[in-house]
């Protein structure tokens, strides 16, 4: 279980304001604290991301479900 998860106990999530105050007041035992803020900024639909473009993210899939949890690495330079 996430520690957000554990933060959570079934408080339902009405709205985005419910879900960031959550993933907000999220901590761990080894002192790991989370920040987060709601971005209301409008974003292009519709956009699609191309082979090429794809080509150039560095995923780093995760041992446990890495089709979920992954690392996004930076670029390489060339």
């Amino acid at each position: 279980m996430t520690f957000i998860s554990m933060n959570w106990r079934g408080e339902p999530l009405t709205d985005y304001a419910t879900v960031v105050n959550l993933i907000a007041k999220t901590t761990t035992t080894t002192g790991l604290k989370v920040s987060c803020r709601l971005d209301r900024r409008r974003y292009p639909v519709g956009r699609t991301v191309s082979p090429a473009e794809w080509a150039t993210i560095t995923l780093q899939p995760d041992a446990f479900h890495g089709d979920w949890n992954y690392t996004i690495r930076p670029r390489r330079r060339i």
